[in-house]
């Protein structure tokens, strides 16, 4: 038996929940997200929680059981209180500023990177070196958190470019090192 996948998914205050066909529908004050899984899952409501279960006992309905689990949980509680990334511009002159829905960057190119936040993400500024990313579903929020940090990854020499919170990098010598 799946360790994550036999676990109960309480419902919180709030949010209500929806089983239509082979779809679970997880509304609440931040917002609505659907989660379509396989016929080798079921999924049933029980008073205030979610129950996930396989139909058999083979491989594929096994791989399945704690993964499909974890993503109806993710979006029961995304709807409730949403997912964060943060992120850090670190080297000189490298700034980010708002510009209506999307961010702005001045990473060292001779030309701006704007990026626009998708629908259901919200990406603030604070400070100039400060971007949070913030939405209800956790691998969008992910992903656009990758897809800002990879237009200028930290580099290993100096440590510039755009990192998550508390990445650390490791650094390397340089050719004063070799000595």
């Amino acid at each position: 038996m799946s360790r994550i996948g036999k676990l109960p998914i309480t419902i919180p205050d709030g949010v209500e929940v929806k089983v239509e066909g082979n779809v679970v529908t997880a509304k609440g004050p931040k917002g609505t997200e659907s989660v379509e899984f396989p016929h080798e899952i079921e999924i049933a409501l029980q008073d205030k929680e979610v129950i996930v279960k396989r139909t058999s006992d083979d491989r594929k309905s096994r791989s399945l059981h704690g993964l499909f689990r974890t993503l109806v949980s993710n979006a029961i509680i995304g709807v409730k209180t949403p997912f964060e990334k943060k992120l850090e511009i670190v080297g000189v002159g490298y700034r980010a500023s708002m510009q209506g829905t999307s961010i702005n960057l001045s990473l060292g190119y001779s030309h701006p990177v704007i990026i626009e936040a998708p629908k259901g993400i919200t990406i603030s500024v604070e400070a100039n070196t400060k971007i949070t990313v913030t939405g209800s579903n956790k691998q969008l929020v992910g992903d656009v958190a990758a897809l800002i940090r990879s237009k200028r990854p930290p580099e290993v020499y100096k440590g510039k470019g755009v990192r998550y919170e508390g990445e650390y990098i490791a650094k390397k010598a340089g050719k004063a090192g070799k000595k």
